[in-house]
This record gives C-alpha cells, structure tokens and sequence, in this order.
C-alpha cells in the first residue's frame, strides 16, 4: 500500500507540473501575440501621423508649381505683346486702325503677321548700276576700269546690269536679286498657354481703352492679360491681379 501511494502522489505531481507547464507557455504566447498586435497599432499610427503632416506640404508644392507656371505664362505672353508693338512702332508690321499698335488678339500672335515691306532690302540698280563711270578715257572710269563697261560698277561688272548688285540678276539689284520674294511672315508667339489655376485657355484681356483695373474686354486690342481664376496666392495676393 505504501508503495503504491508513492506511485499515485508521484504521477499526480506529474500531472500537476505538466499542466502547470501548459499554462505557462499558453500564457507566454498569448503575451508575445498580444505585443505583436500593440506594435502594428502603433506602426499604423506613426505612418498616419507622417501621412497627416506630408499631405498639407504636398499641396503647398503643388500650388507653388502652378504660381510659377502661371507667372512664366504671363511673362511670356505680355512679352509676346510688347515686341509686336514694338515692331508696329518701327512701321515692320502693319498694325490695324484703332489698335494703337497692339495686337486684335492673342491668336493674332501665334498665327503672325506679314512684314509691312513685304521683303528684306528693297531692289534697284544695285552698287554703281548701269552708270558709266566718273570720266570716259582710260584708268579710272574707264572701259575696264572703276565704273567702265567691264570694271566695278560697269554693265558686266560688281554692280552692272548683270553683275553682283545689277538691275538683272546681282545681288540687291532688281529682277531677280536678293531683297524681293514673296512676303515674309513673322509670329510673336509659339501657342496660346493653359492657365494652369482654371485648366484653359480663357485668359482675361484689356484693351488700351479699358481701365487698369478692368474684367472686361473692350475689344479693341489686347493691351494687357491675366488669369480669370478667383483663387488668393500663396502671398495673400489675387491670381488675376497678377
């Protein structure tokens, strides 16, 4: 009996320490799975955080890209203006009555105008032309000389009728010559931009006759652009006041 009781409490100890085991380890892996579960909670909300504070940045960048475009649009166009202005100043173009020399509208300085001359160096008789020369005889002026038949200037020579500058075929001479062909197109603008803040091509414009501070057009010329957009800049100012 004595004997046997030893081998009860033995296996009954057994059995307690192996249970005891089991809830242990139960225990440890529940305490690993549940530090696993707060370190991804926590993960996820440091990326939110970050997220948070990167997106206003983002749409400050984005912003600032679309300023500077706009005003390297401006920039261009207002250019674009002032040099067809400048060339209707100088009589190079022909500019339409009542525009005060400025373009009808923007499409007008893609498309471009025609020189006003309708070629570079006007024609003529060319350098010394057909005139004889200073005096008749021999050396200077004569037949083979400075201003002869053959010399510079002569019929056969630099300048005469069929020489470099003649009347015939000689360069800035008539006929044929450099300085004539048909007229010569000059443009101010490559295209029309997109207003990056409305999406489209619908700039506003001010004629020479419209106030400084004007929305609409009065139709006579285009004197002055700007954004139709109503957004306030990042400096506080308004884009069509730009």
């Amino acid at each position: 009996m004595t004997e046997m009781s030893r081998i009860l409490r033995n296996r009954s100890s057994r059995a307690k320490f192996q249970r005891a085991s089991s809830c242990v380890r139960g225990e440890v892996r529940a305490s690993a799975a549940g530090m696993t579960l707060i370190e991804l909670v926590l993960a996820c909300a440091i990326l939110l955080v970050l997220a948070g504070a990167a997106l206003p940045l983002a749409r400050v960048t984005i912003k600032r890209n679309r300023e500077a475009a706009l005003r390297y649009d401006l920039l261009e166009m207002r250019t674009a203006i002032d040099r067809y202005k400048d060339a209707a100043d100088k009589g190079q173009i022909t500019a339409a009555a009542g525009t005060e020399g400025y373009p009808p509208d923007l499409a007008t300085l893609v498309h471009g105008v025609p020189l006003a001359t309708g070629a570079g160096l006007p024609g003529g008789a060319g350098i010394g032309g057909t005139t004889p020369g200073v005096t008749p005889g021999s050396g200077f002026g004569s037949n083979s000389g400075i201003g002869g038949a053959g010399g510079i200037g002569g019929t056969g020579g630099i300048g005469g009728t069929g020489g470099i500058g003649g009347s015939s075929t000689g360069i800035l001479g008539g006929g044929t010559a450099l300085g004539t062909g048909p007229p010569k197109n000059v443009r101010f603008l490559r295209s029309v931009p997109t207003d990056p803040m409305t999406g489209n091509k619908d700039w506003g414009l001010r004629s020479v006759q419209d106030d400084p501070d004007s929305t609409s057009w009065g139709g006579q010329c285009v004197f002055d652009v700007f954004s139709r957009s109503s957004g306030t800049a990042l400096d506080g100012t308004k884009y069509s006041d730009w």
